[in-house]
């Protein structure tokens, strides 16, 4: 599909933002088009959160322009997030309450018609092998368990964009591949998808385009098979590894194994 012949789901606009003296973002640009998946990576302090956060209006005193459906994110944050689904890193939950409170409150607050949101938290529960966890409370919880409720929370309002940052942290092999499908057919459906990983096989399968983000800028941004021909490279890790990489991972390694048997060391 020629996606880049619609109107773009998302426009970033020299985006820059700084902590104090330290520039983190230096001038982003990009255009994601409905029915997408972004794969958006990049290493340690990249910006990659940073980026995260300005999309979901958890950051607002940046420079630049961020558009959502034609929305000005700075004009009008509220109607902005009703259009984002949001998965973060970390699965921090109300542990209090259980699987079913917790979704409820998140509904209600997207406004979510009470019928479709009983409906829509039976079947994803039990989609996600949860659904005799659901009067449950979740500080009782796996990590995998609680990730699954965190990913349902995320779509539960069937928002137009998604960003998931590492949403198959802590998920077992079968539910992996769940969610991978999940993203396929969002996509297919006309959802956009905002996918930050630092798995990087997922990326590479699930991504229609790849942004690679190093030090605040955009390094690389094209389809796996047009980063493939222009890098020379076999796989996105090692493409990855050649635009990040300050020192060859494999002499890193030895670095450590030979500080490891130095036996002269005292301790």
């Amino acid at each position: 599909m020629d996606h880049t012949s619609m109107q773009p789901a998302i426009v970033i606009e020299n985006l820059r933002k700084n902590y104090g003296t330290k520039q983190v973002l230096k001038g982003v640009n990009l255009e994601i088009f409905p029915g997408q998946i972004i794969g958006y990576i990049g290493p340690n302090g990249a910006g990659k959160s940073t980026t995260v956060k300005i999309l979901c209006g958890l950051i607002n005193d940046y420079e630049g322009t961020v558009t959502v459906n034609g929305t000005d994110l700075k004009q009008e944050p509220i109607r902005v997030k009703s259009m984002i689904g949001y998965v973060p890193e970390l699965a921090e939950l109300y542990e209090v309450l259980t699987p079913r409170e917790f979704l409820e409150l998140m509904g209600q607050l997207y406004n979510v018609p009470d019928a479709v949101l009983a409906m829509r938290i039976t079947g994803l529960m039990e989609a996600f092998g949860l659904g005799s966890n659901l009067d449950q409370r979740m500080d009782t919880f796996s990590k995998g368990m609680r990730q699954k409720v965190l990913i349902a929370s995320g779509i539960l309002h069937n928002p137009d964009i998604l960003i998931l940052d590492e949403p198959l942290s802590g998920l077992d092999a079968n539910s992996v591949i769940i969610i991978k499908e999940l993203i396929s057919s969002l996509a297919r459906e006309g959802k956009t998808i905002f996918y930050c990983s630092h798995m990087m096989d997922v990326v590479e399968k699930v991504s229609d385009r790849i942004v690679l983000i190093n030090e605040g800028a955009v390094i690389a941004n094209g389809t796996f098979e047009e980063l493939q021909h222009q890098l020379g490279s076999n796989s996105l890790e090692k493409i990855f590894s050649s635009l990040t990489a300050t020192e060859s991972p494999s002499a890193k390694a030895h670095q450590m194994i030979n500080l490891l048997e130095n036996k002269t060391v005292s301790t």
